[in-house]
């Protein structure tokens, strides 16, 4: 199994948030939910001035399984779109944590990220999801 990165925070719905040193955040799927999706095949992401909040619809993911939608970890505003990662959506699969990522938003409060899963939270959720 890949190594979830210790950096980051996570969702109970499997995506995950990079906060960045100037107020923004990179949002992501996990590891473990791109291995579930499968092959993706198509991303529908929120335009640049979206604006999003926590835990809300952000877009949807579509593989050769199935379509699922993503939620925003964090509240704020769509900063950049992965243009890359919609385009070549295997990306998602190939490097979720690096240049698989989707959004980046502008936080409107950064504690709310702070209060998403640690690492050890999250990886001991997934250990529950996989038995």
């Amino acid at each position: 199994m890949t190594a979830n990165p210790r950096d980051l925070r996570y969702t109970k719905e499997h995506e995950w948030v990079r906060l960045g040193p100037d107020g923004t955040a990179e949002v992501g799927v996990t590891h473990f939910a791109q291995e579930q999706l499968g092959d993706i095949v198509y991303i529908d992401l929120p335009a640049v001035g979206s604006s999003l909040s926590q835990l809300g619809k952000m877009g949807e993911v579509e593989s050769v399984k199935s379509v699922s939608d993503l939620y925003s970890p964090v509240t704020g505003e769509v900063v950049e779109v992965n243009q890359e990662a919609v385009e070549h959506p295997e990306q998602v699969n190939e490097a979720p944590y690096d240049k698989g990522w989707l959004i980046r938003v502008r936080l409107t409060d950064q504690a709310e990220a702070e209060q998403l899963l640690t690492v050890e939270q999250y990886e001991a959720l997934v250990a529950a999801e996989e038995h």
